[in-house]
């Protein structure tokens, strides 16, 4: 895996998941990482497991350095805290990791899961839960960020985006999402591109999160990632020197591990998929 020590690191949403795997992957990569959600100890998650708290001692357990900083980033003034207490504590930030994403909560409904009904007969909230909890909230990250980057001349975002940007996965309000993403990338790209900021959309594969994990009996896991894949990925650009070179792209993160050599827990390779077969 490639070393990133020194780098001063935030990754949104990582209480559990993606989210949670690339915290682990960056302090595992030397970098000290700091990580926010909105689920603590104190305030236990619901169906599924994972707090930042947690995923902070499994940071240390593995030899990292990590700090839990509670945030919901539909709340300005949180988010803007987050950075204050970043720019006090190291006066840079070198990578931002664009993850929250509330855009799955309330999809069950009298035990149905309702993500691929038309959009029609979907409530109006599931628009906005992705949109706020997922693309404001990495605009909003972004440009807190690009403050302390182009401060100091470089630095990378990482926003993590999906296929449905690109193709219809059963959900309208998922792919116009994704799609914006994507665009925020590029057009955040763009004006960042002369102060030595890059901007990328990162692909996972199918992760094995938790909540795919529930599902594991229904699913072909085979070609499947861990979530610290996805964070190895991550490792992988900042460690690049050139990585502005990259900005504005969308990446997939199985194709990074062929370009830079790494491999999943197990020593595997995924391979990359292709849109035609999602």
């Amino acid at each position: 895996m490639k070393r990133v020590d020194g780098h001063v690191t935030l990754v949104t949403g990582a209480s559990r998941g993606v989210g949670r795997g690339i915290a682990l992957a960056l302090g595992a990569a030397g970098a000290t990482v700091y990580v926010t959600g909105r689920t603590t100890d104190a305030d236990p998650p619901g169906e599924l497991p994972g707090t930042i708290d947690a995923t902070v001692r499994e940071v240390t357990a593995a030899g990292g350095h990590a700090i839990a900083l509670r945030c919901d980033h539909r709340d300005d003034a949180q988010v803007e805290a987050v950075f204050a207490r970043i720019e006090a504590d190291h006066g840079r930030l070198d990578l931002l990791v664009n993850n929250v994403w509330g855009g799955y909560e309330r999809m069950v409904e009298d035990g149905v899961y309702r993500f691929a009904d038309p959009f029609w007969q979907q409530p109006l909230s599931r628009w906005d839960s992705m949109f706020e909890a997922g693309v404001r909230a990495h605009y909003v990250a972004s440009a807190f960020a690009a403050r302390l980057m182009v401060a100091v001349g470089r630095g990378l975002i990482v926003n993590i985006s999906f296929f449905a940007a690109q193709k219809y996965l059963s959900n309208v309000a998922y792919g116009v999402s994704k799609a914006a993403t994507d665009r925020l990338t590029r057009d955040c790209a763009h004006e960042l591109r002369a102060h030595g900021v890059a901007v990328v959309s990162l692909y996972p594969g199918l992760v094995r999160t938790e909540s795919v994990m529930r599902a594991a009996d229904y699913l072909d896991l085979s070609n499947s990632e861990s979530p610290e894949f996805v964070g190895r990925a991550v490792a992988a650009l900042a460690a690049d020197p050139d990585v502005l070179r990259r900005s504005g792209e969308v990446l997939v993160a199985a194709a990074l591990a062929r370009e830079y050599g790494f491999t999943d827990l197990d020593g595997r390779t995924p391979r990359a998929l292709s849109l035609a077969e999602i």
